[in-house]
């Protein structure tokens, strides 16, 4: 395998990697926006889009996870390729990439994709209690209005 392969092979997996990102951020934005737009309060709902989440979230992790090795594997790879076979052009590429080839630790991407897990699972929860509470209200306020048309009601309260 040459040097420009490796390259290639480790912006591949690059790629690869924004990628579940990309499709991480998408559902997270497709979750919030169903939960938004949900209206009556139904925790079995709530419960089953959790779990959902979390079986997706766990997942994800773990194919960032398999990804994000295969790239340290590669980068150490490419730190390790002998200088001396290095064609001219190459070395010139060496000299200017390699630099710039800092992948992040896995430790530090696993802990920020754990804390947006739970920072969405709270807002889905969030967002239920909000329903909830709506409903509450409302039926309070049902209540409330059906005491006051009650004909001893009506006689306890002053005109209006």
């Amino acid at each position: 395998m040459r040097y420009n392969d490796l390259i290639e092979l480790y912006f591949e997996r690059s790629n690869s990697l924004q990628w579940y990102w990309t499709i991480y951020v998408v559902v997270i934005g497709g979750l919030l926006a169903f939960s938004s737009l949900r209206q009556r309060p139904d925790p079995r709902t709530g419960i089953l889009v959790t779990v959902l989440f979390c079986f997706f979230a766990y997942k994800n992790l773990g194919a960032i996870r398999d990804v994000s090795f295969q790239r340290f594997a590669i980068h150490d790879t490419i730190k390790s390729f002998a200088a001396a076979s290095l064609e001219p052009a190459e070395a010139k590429l060496r000299e200017a990439v390699e630099p710039t080839l800092v992948p992040p630790a896995y430790p530090g991407v696993r802990n920020f994709h754990i804390a947006s897990d739970i920072l969405t699972v709270a807002a889905l929860w969030a967002m239920e209690r909000r329903r909830m509470r709506a409903r509450d209200s409302l039926a309070a306020a049902d209540q409330l209005r059906d005491v006051r048309n009650t004909p001893a009601a009506r006689a306890l309260l002053p005109d209006e």
